[in-house]
């Protein structure tokens, strides 16, 4: 199937912002702002939803750490998605929620987490704790403009993770220390992860 052809996941901008329009890293209510996108959300075709303000396109963006190492991974030159290339590395493995992730699932939102996660990596070891961290909204570039994240912290008992698709990415372990601006993503949806949650940590 074409990608644009793909049902995925949207909630109207009007009512996930109805008390106010945020940038950055929200990390207060974030159970109202669950309950406002299950109660509201609708399936649409991608590619009439790419460049519509007024949806939300929901992205669960997982971010995966053993110990103090966090995984950082990176598209390659001969990736399908090139306006993702560059030589920053990425920090959270995430993607659209789709139309079949509802079938026989009673939480959307886990369940289009996890395929994801599942297609993207391998990880051989036990996941010990999930927990949303955060609600990402940008609305300086066009791409950001139209999607909003649900940050995702999984904390793994094993090292053993590797990118699944490697004819397009490359992935590898870092210190929670070793991440900077320098070695991030300049996206701004990187730059938030890492300047609101992330540096706390390293503390």
């Amino acid at each position: 199937m074409d990608k644009n052809d793909e049902k995925v996941l949207v909630v109207a901008a009007d009512i996930l912002f109805k008390n106010g329009r945020w940038q950055g890293l929200k990390k207060d209510n974030l159970d109202d702002y669950v309950g406002l996108i299950k109660d509201n959300y609708q399936f649409k075709r991608r590619g009439d939803v790419e460049t519509d303000l007024s949806l939300k396109q929901i992205i669960p963006y997982m971010l995966f750490s053993c110990g103090e190492d966090f995984f950082i991974y990176k598209y390659i030159k001969n990736a399908g998605e090139q306006r993702l290339v560059n030589n920053d590395y990425q920090l959270g493995v995430g993607g659209h929620i789709n139309q079949e992730d509802v079938l026989g699932s009673a939480d959307v939102l886990e369940a289009g987490a996890m395929r994801e996660w599942d297609e993207e990596v391998h990880f051989d070891g036990n996941i010990l704790e999930k927990k949303l961290v955060g609600i990402l909204n940008d609305d300086s570039r066009p791409v950001e403009q139209v999607h909003l994240g649900l940050v995702y912290h999984f904390v793994g008992d094993s090292n053993n993770i590797r990118i699944k698709e490697t004819d397009k990415m490359e992935g590898m372990l870092i210190n929670i220390k070793e991440l900077s601006g320098d070695n991030v993503s300049h996206s701004p949806w990187m730059n938030a992860v890492h300047r609101d949650y992330l540096k706390n940590l390293a503390k």
